[in-house]
């Protein structure tokens, strides 16, 4: 095990908030760490100092000569008209085979490979600066909330690929359910400091709540017995007989010590509109149609949901998840069919379309006060604006000063001071920590409304979801089962795939077949420029083969079978050889050089 990088006694402060207060840690190139901490507490600013783009106060970070960082950055890289592949090539240096190869692993292939980036989708995006990222061979990958925006399906691709990555990885996420599935170490930032546990992160703050426990029943029983000493010290140390055994139960208290307890942060609390329960449909969709007028998403849409359903809508990136939201709430004319709620539905509306447009002149207070239900006592209003992080005079600033992040919290918050009975929430769990996540989870549980929602996050999905609606190849239909069933579906559906790409790893192509020889590589009598095309997919072939060979030598416990896969290992190491010495022939006969 060899150390990548250590933070050593980290001090870092903006006017005065502290972040960092004698922050330790250390990575190191097995490690797989899931980075936590609630909003604010500084895990960004970590990130920058590690990068080097921010400086400490005081304190350093140590990184070792073997250190090769690969950040996953949320700004886009890519430049006017450029394709994915062209994308991939100019950012890693790499030949085409193997830029391809990599962008395989993200089901980036056919269109979407040598189309436009232009034309792809967020997390289709976010999929190809992963592949850019990994083509660059970094030991270290620092991922900052790389959920954020990827459908299920592209979150365990990014999943598979992690848990088999020999690389370390430092990865900061509010989404429970990934660092759970990608993370053995979890690294906590809290009031200043770096607690490092070695293990998941469910199991660190389970740990963290009994050693909290734990020091406070501590702290009661050393408080016990120093009042017991203070009161046999009281009445005994002018007595003669008794002043010396006082003395000593003195030096006693003196050696005595409460352990030290982080001051508690302010518990996140929130409560739904309390509404009367309702009965009967809520929405129907008739022979709908979604889309737009150059377009159609989907049609044939035939779905009913009751009062007090909480609907997950479901479906990888593109596929009209928020079509389908935007034309329920009439935000989108449907292209036929019909959108009808029930009597007396009072449909509230959490999406980034809403968000964009608040009042700037207000102030969050002011708004908050503006959205309320009527009867909301000014302390409710103050402590769901806490529980989105607008405390004291954050509550006073304008909003048109806010960040997106801001904005997209202070529209929550105000949705829950309504008295709304339909709740539709578009990626309500973005811009939140986990803590506040988890609230908002326990209050739409306790709601009494109705629920329409999308979201990444699956712990939250699986906590409140009564009903799965996915929005698939031109359908939005009911699935049969649970949340849990719906990740189950896709899972398998991302395994299959993932074998038939390994499959045809190992398989050559029938024309590369014919062109080499047991021995290795034959000269092909073709024009350089075609044969060239088809070394670069033998050397993609046999590199591939080469690692299926090395991951089963990995995971045998057998010698006699160790031995067998060695010696396959050499030989395809051979072949390989042979073949980028022809790739390289080929190359200079094509520039001109040889």
């Amino acid at each position: 095990m060899a150390i990548l990088l250590q933070i050593s006694k980290a001090h870092k402060s903006y006017g005065d908030q502290v972040l960092l207060d004698g922050a330790e840690a250390t990575l190191s190139d097995n490690a797989k760490v899931g980075f936590i901490g609630r909003n604010g507490a500084g895990k960004s600013t970590l990130l920058r100092i590690i990068l080097g783009e921010e400086e400490l106060d005081s304190g350093e970070v140590i990184r070792y000569p073997n250190l090769r960082l690969g950040y996953l950055r949320q700004h886009d890289p890519f430049q006017p008209g450029e394709t994915s592949l062209g994308y991939l090539k100019r950012d890693s240096g790499q030949p085409d085979w193997k830029c391809g190869e990599i962008a395989g692993q993200f089901e980036i292939k056919g269109a979407y490979l040598d189309g436009p980036v232009a034309k792809l989708s967020g997390g289709w995006q976010t999929r190809l600066k992963i592949a850019a990222l990994l083509l660059h061979e970094p030991n270290l990958l620092l991922l900052d909330e790389p959920t954020n925006f990827l459908d299920l399906r592209t979150q365990i691709l990014l999943e598979h690929f992690l848990q088999g990555y020999r690389g370390a990885c430092l990865v900061v996420s509010h989404d429970r359910a990934f660092l759970s599935a990608t993370c053995n170490h979890t690294l906590d930032l809290s009031h200043g400091k770096l607690i490092s546990f070695p293990g998941k992160v469910d199991a660190h703050l389970v740990f963290q709540k009994e050693k909290r426990e734990q020091d406070i029943r501590t702290n009661a029983s050393v408080l016990a017995k120093m009042r017991h000493l203070e009161e046999f010290i009281a009445k005994n140390k002018a007595r003669a007989a008794t002043a010396t055994l006082a003395r000593s139960k003195s030096k006693q208290l003196e050696r005595m010590e409460l352990t030290a307890l982080p001051t508690t942060l302010p518990t996140v609390t929130m409560r739904a509109p309390q509404i009367q329960a309702r009965k009967g449909p809520a929405l129907r969709c008739k022979n709908l149609a979604i889309g737009y007028p150059e377009r159609e998403i989907a049609s044939d849409v035939n779905l009913e949901i009751d009062h007090g359903t909480r609907a997950a809508i479901v479906g990888d990136n593109g596929q009209g998840k928020t079509t389908f939201l935007r034309t329920v709430v009439n935000s989108l004319t449907p292209l036929s069919g019909e959108v009808r709620w029930g009597h007396g539905c009072q449909i509230g509306v959490y999406a980034q379309h809403v968000y964009t447009s608040l009042p700037e002149n207000q102030t969050v207070i002011d708004f908050l006060h503006s959205k309320a239900a009527r009867g909301k006592k000014d302390q409710e209003i103050l402590d769901i604006a806490g529980a989105f992080l607008f405390r004291g005079p954050h509550t006073l600033k304008p909003i048109s000063v806010l960040s997106g992040g801001e904005r997209a919290r202070l529209c929550l918050a105000a949705l829950l001071l309504s008295n709304h009975n339909i709740l539709i929430l578009d990626e309500p769990g973005n811009h939140l920590d986990v803590d506040t996540v988890d609230a908002l989870g326990d209050a739409l549980l306790a709601y009494e409304g109705t629920v329409i929602f999308t979201s990444h996050d699956r712990h939250f999905a699986h906590k409140i979801a009564t009903c799965i609606i996915e929005v698939r190849d031109g359908r939005v239909t009911t699935h049969g089962g649970n949340y849990d069933s719906y990740v189950y579906k896709v899972n398998k559906e991302v395994e299959a795939g993932e074998r038939e790409r390994a499959n045809d790893r190992v398989k050559l192509p029938p024309e590369i077949e014919k062109a080499q020889k047991p021995a290795g590589l034959a000269r092909v009598d073709m024009e350089p420029q075609k044969e060239i095309k088809l070394v670069e997919k033998t050397i993609a072939s046999l590199d591939g083969q080469r690692k299926a060979l090395q991951n089963r030598q990995l995971n045998t416990n057998s010698s006699k079978e160790f031995d067998t896969l060695q010696g396959e290992i050499e030989a395809v190491a051979v072949q390989l050889s042979e073949a980028e010495d022809r790739w390289s022939e080929l190359f200079a006969i094509v520039e001109g050089f040889a």
